[in-house]
């Protein structure tokens, strides 16, 4: 099942935010996540907040059933409009994620764009994008959510590999997110991302080869490239645990990175975050952006996380328990946090470090920066960034990331 939610204090049941988190709100981009917790069947390796109609019936799902969640879902968007007051700030990039958004009519998704639309209003180059599960859309739908003012799609792939797709139960076959795209660009769509994942108990380099053939060959301008992380918990965890299936070994897990640098760099693309890489500057997930630099984004449905200002709140994860809050005029968050400064300068540490042009040495502690120094000097950060005052990271660090940055916030 899904993953806890964190500890926190309080949420107010009207919602409302100190006066501190709207302080200069005026120059921070605000975003919107928009979460829809549907999925058709449930992926052994996820431990997303989703629900199967199976997992929803008799617990009080129908609250927030498929069928009415578009209207259940803008009333949050109508309580973001009260607690934001008089922010004037309009949208920069919506985001509708899940789950499998798609398994909601179009018609649906534009109806909680709209609202997000009417209560704010989005800016005029405004990125709007949904996920998409290539077996979960068709020509026509696609063509209905470029019509309603999406011009961003995101597809998860996965593999290309069959064997892959069944041990990560995928419901597509091969061929299928190709087909995706090309439906997507006649839609006229011009951003495209496709997902993938890497490292797969059972994968080959050979398959990984494969995969990131066919993923090119689909022509998309981004692709997101994540090593499978085994969660405790999913059903591929439980394998694991029971000796059914290897865990794959970390060094396979660098050289299915390296393999990925190398096959997209030739292609074209250009690495921006670690896992993430784009053909152009205006290919670039702009939302996700705005989550790694820290600014204001509300996050409305079941589980869904919000930051403004330095307040971080997350939402009840039932659907059932959403819905019952925002018919009874609360608030649905289950809890919040105030960070304070030190939380923020480590978050932009974690977070800046992953993007291309790194963080600034200036947030950096004496023994941060004693360790930024050192890992100069066994090459993981670049010397021109360096001497410019940024940590950022070589191909090297890329790989060693994660250590290095536990280093960097001390």
């Amino acid at each position: 099942m899904p993953s806890a939610l964190p500890e926190g204090d309080p949420m107010p049941s009207d919602g409302a935010l100190p006066a501190t988190a709207l302080a200069d709100a005026a120059d921070r981009p605000l975003a919107f996540y928009l979460h829809v917790p549907y999925c058709a069947t449930r992926c052994g390796y996820c431990d997303f907040n989703t629900y199967t109609a199976s997992e929803l019936r008799g617990s009080g799902g129908a609250l927030a059933s498929r069928e009415n969640y578009a209207a259940v879902l803008t009333e949050e968007i109508r309580l973001a409009r009260r607690v934001l007051g008089a922010d004037e700030r309009r949208v920069a990039t919506v985001f509708v994620g899940g789950g499998t958004p798609t398994l909601l009519p179009p018609a649906d998704l534009a109806r909680m764009l709209d609202a997000v639309r009417q209560e704010f209003g989005l800016a005029e180059d405004a990125e709007v994008t949904t996920e998409a599960n290539p077996d979960s859309v068709d020509a026509a739908g696609l063509a209905a959510l470029r019509e309603a003012g999406f011009n961003r799609v995101s597809f998860g792939m996965q593999s290309a590999s069959p064997h892959v797709l069944r041990l990560l139960e995928r419901t597509h076959t091969p061929g299928r997110p190709e087909r995706a795209v090309a439906d997507a660009r006649a839609a006229g769509f011009e951003h495209v991302n496709l997902d993938l994942i890497y490292g797969t108990p059972g994968e080959s380099a050979e398959d990984w080869s494969t995969t990131l053939k066919a993923a090119l060959a689909a022509g998309p301008d981004h692709v997101s490239a994540y090593s499978l992380i085994v969660e405790e918990g999913t059903r591929l965890g439980q394998r694991v645990r029971r000796g059914e299936v290897p865990m794959t070994d970390d060094d396979v897990h660098a050289d299915r990175y390296l393999q990925t640098e190398e096959a997209l760099g030739a292609a074209g693309f250009e690495w921006y975050e670690v896992s993430n890489w784009a053909t152009t500057p205006a290919g670039r997930c702009r939302h996700n952006e705005l989550y790694w630099t820290g600014a204001d984004w509300w996050g409305a449905g079941p589980g869904a996380h919000s930051h403004v200002g330095g307040v971080r709140w997350w939402n009840v994860k039932h659907p059932g328990g959403y819905a019952q809050a925002l018919a009874d005029g609360r608030s649905p968050g289950a809890g919040r946090e105030v960070l304070t400064a030190e939380d923020r300068r480590v978050e932009r540490v974690l977070l800046e470090l992953r993007l291309a042009a790194g963080c600034p040495l200036s947030l950096l502690r004496p023994d941060g920066l004693a360790a930024a120094r050192r890992g100069l000097a066994d090459g993981l950060l670049r010397a021109d960034a360096f001497a410019a005052g940024r940590a950022a990271l070589t191909l090297r660090g890329r790989l060693l990331a994660d250590a290095l940055t536990r280093d960097l916030v001390d």
